[in-house]
């Protein structure tokens, strides 16, 4: 009766091990791109109107910034980008310090580049920051649909959430 019992629970055991196995190569496949325009930024920062301006984060923009972490907090992100902006990286920095992820920069001027090179990482859960003409395009790009037009200059709640798995995509919207 012992004997058997031990066979018992050892069969379960390897097909528990096998199981997490499997899951764990499923988690894998899947490549996650979680996609925001940077927080409200200061528009009383002398020249903040101008395009060649790089103003801060206003203090709405860092309450944004914050509340991010809480928003994101389900997903295990393994990497951040943002542009070489003050406002961008600002907005990003709250979540690179809370998973102590640095934050890499890629150039917006290169979207079709950056969007094969996001495609490539996979198994990997990405956040990437940019602006209201950069990240409707990037998404386009990445979903290969002209869907998304620029965000209004006074929008700055929306997340794209990207799910790459066995060669199709699904994507979702949130507001944060």
């Amino acid at each position: 009766m012992k004997n058997s019992c031990q066979r018992f629970f050892l069969g379960l055991l390897i097909v528990f091990i096998a199981f997490i196995q499997t899951n764990a190569q499923i988690k894998s496949d899947v490549t996650t791109i979680i996609l925001i325009r940077h927080a409200e930024k200061d528009t009383s920062a002398a020249g903040s109107t101008m395009m060649q301006a790089d103003p801060p984060l206003s203090d709405k923009g860092k309450l944004r910034a914050g509340k991010l972490v809480e928003t994101l907090k389900p997903y295990a992100i393994d990497s951040i980008f943002s542009t070489n902006f003050n406002r961008t990286r600002s907005t990003v920095q709250p979540i690179a310090t809370t998973t102590r992820i640095g934050i890499s920069s890629y150039d917006p001027k290169s979207q079709v580049a950056f969007a094969e090179q996001l495609k490539a990482m996979k198994g990997k859960t990405i956040l990437v920051v940019g602006h209201s003409n950069t990240i409707p395009a990037l998404v386009n790009l990445l979903i290969g649909s002209a869907k998304y037009a620029n965000l209004a200059d006074n929008e700055y709640n929306k997340i794209w959430i990207l799910l790459f798995e066995n060669g199709k995509c699904t994507e979702s919207q949130i507001q944060y």
